[in-house]
């Protein structure tokens, strides 16, 4: 739920309860209740999941009726509480991860939610087996050819208005709307049909992280009882269904949802996010016979020249080749750079792309080929880019990877367009809690018989460049063999052909290398490959 969506939503006097009492089993019944749970959906034959704003809160999404809900805060005459990141850079819960691996398996036939957040299809739910009954902050349709359009950003109205963009069929063009019901709207007939189709069929539903408030949709999952199914609750608070559902369960869903999965021995794989922006160079044709060259260059979304581009805060470009030509810094959308070179000398361009908080890396640079000389074009299937950077960024353990996706030349308006994908966030859930690169990652590793336990911040990025830092003050202690060794640095160290771009960080690394003891203690970070640390507060231990 956006806080964004909330304040557009018409007024309405009546909404529900609101501010309702939490609900916490016992731990010895939780878990009774997590295995019976585990036995329903092991057994069950059509299992369908129905989801409300309980599933999206520890993605940092606000609910609408708990103790600190959107509704609950209005009603006290608070406002609307704080979101803790920007709404489209939400990742998706375990929860949600959990439900992926179920649909994976081929247990998980259908997901119904109420959510306008995206986050199952970010995590990874295939669009035909979901409705979405309340529509998606990040879908626009076209209301002529039905054609659906998910976006990167989150689109400025609700209610089924008309949006600023339109239809990009050449056979079509209508203006696009949104898909957000407001209070007045009806349900989608399309996303109805399909949710209550699945209902009558399935054997078992669960209803999670939902209060079951909202009519018509939280009388869809009875529609199973009436034909021999089993209704199953995972919420905190009490809601009107549960006489009707054979097993109510009182704890956080996700812990609920990771347990049940480990007693089912699937594993819940790491989210991935990969975020996709084309690069536009454009060389003016010249009648003239000048020695100079007009070219613009343009960072833009993939969704259109006038889209937003919000996972990006700058672009600066560098000319390595050319130190008479000054480093641009573009700070503001849209990322246009207009220059004049000389046509005698190749034109050598570095972008270093930076992203928004709320990324798990803090930029790429890309090294772009002399677009003057028109350059070869490249194709490559964008779902095999995208599912290869997912894997090298799970086989890492961080983000930050990027590729090409394709590069054409334009012949008619002169223009270069290149599209590239980039891994901005991974967010792990071997622990109940999602663990993000951006925030804290944890990496052991064997080294000669001995642990290698490091913790990070910030997590780690993979880069070629030579990133400047702070003033670092440091001591390295080392014992190796018996013998001690001091070394004062004036400006910290870098084990690596990088330097670390970071705040104060104190950080202590204990390694046991050949039986000898490895004690490093530094003020401002180090880097321990060839990557680069961009941290906040860093603590290795």
């Amino acid at each position: 739920m956006s806080l964004g969506y909330a304040q557009k939503l018409s007024y309405k006097e009546d909404v529900g309860d609101v501010g309702m009492s939490e609900f916490f089993d016992t731990q010895q019944v939780l878990q009774h209740k997590i295995t019976q749970l585990a036995q329903m959906i092991k057994k069950s034959k059509h299992l369908v999941a129905f989801t409300g704003a309980g599933i999206s809160t520890s993605c940092g999404i606000p609910d609408f009726r708990g103790p600190k809900g959107v509704w609950t805060l209005q009603r006290a005459g608070k406002g609307v509480p704080e979101a803790s990141l920007p709404f489209h850079r939400a990742a998706p819960s375990a929860t949600h991860m959990a439900l992926v691996e179920l649909e994976r398996a081929g247990i998980l036939k259908f997901v119904i939610s109420q959510n306008v957040d995206s986050l199952h299809l970010r995590s990874g739910i295939p669009r035909h087996k979901l409705s979405e009954l309340h529509g998606n902050s990040f879908r626009e349709v076209c209301p002529s050819c039905s054609t659906e359009y998910l976006r990167d950003f989150e689109v400025e109205t609700i209610g089924l208005k008309e949006t600023s963009r339109r239809c990009c069929d050449p056979k079509c063009g209508a203006k696009l709307r949104d898909s957000v019901l407001d209070w007045e709207d009806e349900l989608p007939p399309k996303e109805m049909k399909a949710a209550e189709k699945h209902c009558r069929t399935a054997d078992v539903v669960l209803c999670l992280g939902t209060s079951l408030q909202i009519t018509p949709a939280c009388n869809i999952p009875l529609k199973c009882i009436r034909n021999g199914g089993k209704m199953v609750i995972v919420n905190l608070q009490k809601t009107p269904k549960d006489k009707r559902a054979s097993l109510v369960i009182h704890g956080l869903v996700d812990k609920v949802m990771a347990e049940v999965l480990q007693l089912l021995t699937m594993p819940i794989a790491p989210y991935v996010r990969v975020d996709l922006f084309q690069i536009i160079f454009h060389q003016v044709q010249c009648i003239s016979e000048s020695e100079y060259a007009k070219w613009s260059l343009r960072v833009i979304s993939l969704h259109g020249e006038k889209a937003p581009l919000p996972f990006i805060d700058l672009v600066e470009v560098t000319f390595p080749e050319s130190p008479e030509l000054k480093t641009a810094v573009l700070n503001q959308h849209p990322f246009l750079l207009k220059r004049e070179t000389l046509k005698s000398r190749s034109l050598h361009i570095v972008l270093r792309i930076n992203f928004i908080e709320g990324c798990g890396c803090r930029f790429i640079s890309i090294d772009l080929p002399d677009l003057q000389a028109a350059p070869d074009d490249i194709s490559q299937d964008k779902n095999i880019v995208i599912q290869q950077l997912t894997e090298m960024a799970n086989e890492n353990e961080h983000c930050g990877q990027s590729s090409i996706i394709d590069r054409k030349r334009l012949a008619d308006s002169g223009e270069t367009v290149s599209t590239y994908a980039v891994a901005t966030n991974i967010v792990q859930y071997n622990t109940l809690s999602p663990s993000k690169t951006s925030d804290v990652s944890e990496l052991t590793n064997e080294v000669h018989g001995g642990q290698e336990k490091v913790n990070l911040d910030d997590g780690i990025d993979i880069f070629t460049d030579i990133v400047p830092s702070k003033k670092m003050r440091s001591a390295l202690t080392n014992k190796v063999n018996g013998d001690w060794e001091k070394v004062n640095f004036d400006d910290g160290i870098g084990i690596s052909a990088n330097s670390v771009p970071s705040k104060k960080v104190q950080s202590e690394l204990t390694n046991t290398v050949n039986r000898g003891r490895e004690n490093v203690d530094l003020d401002d970070g180090i880097d321990l490959s060839s990557s680069s640390v961009p941290s906040k507060k860093a603590r290795v231990t």
